[in-house]
């Protein structure tokens, strides 16, 4: 699922939430409430923090 794989992403980039913060333009308090489980993103959201951690979002058709 998207969120998991992109909560571990945030966890395991480099990048502070500050600086993610800035490349996303997604607020500091944002960020730490969708990583600590409390809150989900918007898809524009998880697009622009995807970007700012060089990841690309695909999509794709479910299979049954």
């Amino acid at each position: 699922m998207i969120t998991e794989t992109l909560r571990a992403a945030l966890i395991d980039s480099d990048k502070t939430r500050y600086r993610l913060s800035v490349d996303s333009g997604i607020s500091q308090s944002v960020l730490s409430r969708f990583v600590s489980g409390e809150r989900d993103l918007t898809l524009s959201s998880a697009s622009k923090i995807a970007a700012a951690l060089g990841l690309d979002l695909i999509a794709k058709k479910r299979t049954r």
